[in-house]
């Protein structure tokens, strides 16, 4: 292996969730892309309520997709061959190669991941036969010790495909040195072998002064940083795991004011993303209608505990802030989930998202909604029944909604129509995700909340610089030819 012989496979690990992992690994697929070097992402096991519609039918985690375009790839399954969507703080439910189990407790999935591992292990041999390098990323901590037994996300897998380790860490936060060292200390010996060297994330300050932190850290691990990646400023890349801080952006000129509900089982966040960017428009996403004044339009986001979801937003006072809203002409827009709410009736035979019954909606429009076991899964385009501008998306649902209220659809998608708008166009639903990305829908979206700006953001373009930044940032900070140098010594893959 020479210098410019591109790697088989390398895996960044993080000393805590949210050190970086998603980000880096974003950066070394289009770095690698780059060279001419057919790469993929690969995550064994992830656990996001932030979901992307795969090009084989499936659903992997929102940050191998994004990843998988860093690559220039279409998504896949294979990328994230195990999904785990929480259902409650105790129960999940299960996704294997981009199709639904079951609802499994933590005990059950710790019993299953035995099995759980083959999916990981075949699709990472797919995965392997068709690229050249593979970019692997762990999930949270190595260092649990709780769930060090039967590992499969961190270095649990490692160990299985001989898979050498970078481990990240977030000086932002304060305590990386500690961080480091003590996430090293608490593993076996064959896994400290197996990290073979650190990337230091979201740096801002004086190289000068943290350069004797540095040359300790080396010298008491025996291993090398690859580099200390600068603090950036008004990164775009879709989060995998929580909101996104630029709903607080603050800016002055902000017009237009979108609320949400922030409901504990809150699904695919980045819905909001292209209003979030906008200068004009703030998005206040809360838990009560109490931390907020008031709102221009209201939206209801996906959730994947649609019926408790909505009790808690029943006991948050929301139907009265609501209705208020309504009466006073504002405008109301529900998303997949959201949309359910906004029927008369949820119904969950089959006890698929919690208890067997039914729950009362806002009954704004007339319809009612059956859970049911298959999981429509489909990447869609097509038009804005208003305004005939052109909208695309991915519907991911387990609801079936029927009534008069569909007579007047949202959406023409290909062959079906989607959604409802009431009669007196102040409340609207779709099951469609990603119904704000193009610029064309977004200004539709808005002119129907009342709002005729047209400074839409086109989020693929702002996705896509954000990527390019990360790639740039590691050609000027990553030393790669020491790493391409100790995986040759080392590593013989």
């Amino acid at each position: 292996m020479n210098l410019n012989t591109p790697i088989k496979a390398l895996m960044v690990q993080g000393t805590t969730s949210d050190a970086g992992k998603s980000t880096l690994v974003t950066g070394l697929c289009r770095y690698y892309q780059r060279q001419s070097v057919r790469v993929a992402p690969f995550k064994p096991q992830n656990m996001s309520l932030n979901i992307a519609v795969t090009v084989d039918g499936g659903e992997i985690g929102r940050a191998q997709a994004v990843q998988a375009i860093a690559c220039g790839l279409l998504p896949h399954s294979d990328m994230n061959p195990v999904l785990l969507k929480p259902h409650t703080n105790k129960s999940a439910q299960v996704i294997i190669q981009g199709k639904v189990l079951a609802n499994q407790s933590a005990q059950q999935y710790h019993q299953y991941k035995k099995v759980a591992k083959d999916a990981v292990l075949s699709s990472w041999q797919r995965l392997c036969s068709q690229y050249q390098t593979i970019i692997v990323e762990g999930a949270g901590s190595p260092a649990e010790i709780n769930l060090r037994e039967g590992d499969i996300a961190n270095m649990g897998f490692a160990e299985e495909v001989n898979c050498p380790v970078i481990l990240i860490a977030d000086i932002d936060k304060g305590g990386v040195f500690a961080h480091i060292v003590g996430t090293l200390a608490l593993l076996s010996t064959s896994e400290q072998q197996r990290v073979i060297g650190f990337v230091i994330n979201r740096f801002r300050g004086d190289m000068n002064l943290l350069k004797p932190g540095l040359d300790w850290l080396e010298a008491k691990t025996g291993k090398p940083v690859f580099a200390v990646l600068p603090y950036l400023q008004d990164l775009y890349l879709e989060a995998e795991d929580s909101l996104s801080i630029r709903q607080s952006n603050g800016c002055e000129n902000q017009t237009f004011h979108v609320v949400a509900p922030h409901l504990p089982g809150l699904s695919n966040h980045t819905d909001f993303d292209p209003l979030q960017l906008r200068p004009d428009v703030k998005v206040s996403i809360v838990r009560s209608p109490e931390q907020i004044s008031g709102a221009d339009l209201i939206v209801l986001p996906g959730s994947k505990s649609v019926r408790s979801d909505f009790e808690n937003l029943i006991d948050q006072h929301w139907a009265p802030f609501i209705l208020r809203h309504l009466r006073y002409g504002g405008k109301l827009l529900g998303i997949c989930g959201g949309f359910q709410m906004l029927g008369k009736q949820i119904h969950d035979p089959q006890g698929l998202e919690g208890r067997v019954g039914s729950t009362q909606g806002l009954g704004l429009l007339d319809m009612e909604t059956t859970l049911q076991q298959h999981k429509i899964l489909r990447q869609v385009s097509g038009s804005f029944w208003e305004y005939d501008s052109q909208v695309q998306g991915y519907e991911i649902h387990m609801g079936i909604s029927s009534g008069p209220a569909l007579d007047k659809p949202m959406f023409r998608l290909g062959n079906h129509n989607d959604g409802a708008i009431s009669a007196d166009g102040q409340v609207a639903g779709s099951y469609l995700h990603g119904l704000f990305d193009l610029p064309e829908a977004c200004n539709s979206l808005m002119h129907w909340a009342g709002y005729h700006s047209q400074q839409a953001i086109e989020i693929n373009a702002a996705r896509e610089s954000g990527i390019n930044r990360l790639a740039d940032l590691l050609e000027k900070h990553f030393n790669f030819a020491l790493l391409n140098a100790i995986l040759r010594d080392r590593f013989a893959i």
